[in-house]
């Protein structure tokens, strides 16, 4: 029995460790979570990331990616601001930009009364309201007629942005999307849908992959960094805390923009 026992307790020991999660060799990754709106921490993280990537560049030539999560818009304060600054910056520099459930909605109301409406009450106004429209008139348009105004104050260009926006990226390891994806599903027949919207089923998920996916969509107090997943919404349109996230080999590591009066609140 003792033999057994000895057997068994070396076969555990010698079990090996699951693989390091890796970014491919020369590379660096940066993925920023949900924006909503918050142009102030945007900026505050452009150049956080400027200052990261530059002080870590010593190290050899690397060829730098910024993935920004989606949910650029909706519910802070000038989602249009937003989308220029991640245009100006995609000229730039190598940023590749995922749609979100919130992109998905704003393109939707558009065509149909019933996405549109939808879309105001899950921070929409707030978009709208960040272009040019008078907020006398959008308060006395009836939801038909703001439809029938909205390619008058929203400009083509943000329209055609919003409408190349990617749904899935991989890079070594790290498969990157907005909320999450099916389980059980193989990474190309996921579909836009799943990758925009899911929750419960992908967060509670811990069925064993050979990749890590790194989302937003769900808003978490702390960044959650585990082998399957790395989630960065900190919710920062209502928290004031805007987060990314930092790969290079099998390193992470965290930046984090603060809205200085949500801080001095807290």
């Amino acid at each position: 029995m003792l033999k057994l026992l000895k057997s068994l307790v070396s076969g555990a020991r010698a079990e090996p460790p699951a693989p390091p999660t890796l970014v491919p060799a020369g590379q660096r990754v940066y993925a920023v979570g949900d924006i909503h709106g918050r142009l102030d921490l945007f900026e505050q993280m452009i150049g956080l990331i400027e200052a990261d990537d530059a002080a870590r560049s010593g190290q050899g030539v690397v060829k730098t990616t910024v993935i920004l999560l989606g949910d650029l818009i909706d519910r802070g304060p000038d989602s249009a601001g937003v989308i220029d600054r991640a245009r100006s910056w995609a000229q730039r520099r190598r940023v590749r930009i995922l749609a979100g459930n919130h992109e998905e909605m704003f393109l939707g109301a558009f065509e149909r009364d019933e996405t549109l409406r939808h879309f105001l009450r899950h921070g929409g106004r707030e978009t709208l309201l960040s272009y040019p429209i008078d907020p006398e008139d959008y308060a006395r348009m009836t939801l038909e007629e703001l439809r029938a105004a909205m390619p008058d104050f929203v400009p083509q260009a943000d329209i055609a942005f919003l409408r190349g926006l990617e749904d899935q990226i991989r890079i070594g390891d790290y498969v990157f999307v907005h909320a999450g994806i099916r389980p059980g599903v193989a990474l190309d027949e996921q579909v836009p849908g799943d990758m925009r919207w899911i929750r419960g089923e992908f967060i509670a998920d811990r069925t064993p992959r050979d990749f890590a996916v790194v989302h937003g969509h769900t808003i978490v107090d702390e960044p959650e960094l585990s082998p399957l997943r790395v989630g960065i919404d900190t919710g920062a349109y209502a928290s004031g805390r805007l987060t990314a996230v930092g790969l290079e080999g099998a390193e992470r590591w965290l930046l984090v923009a603060q809205d200085e009066s949500a801080e001095a609140a807290a």
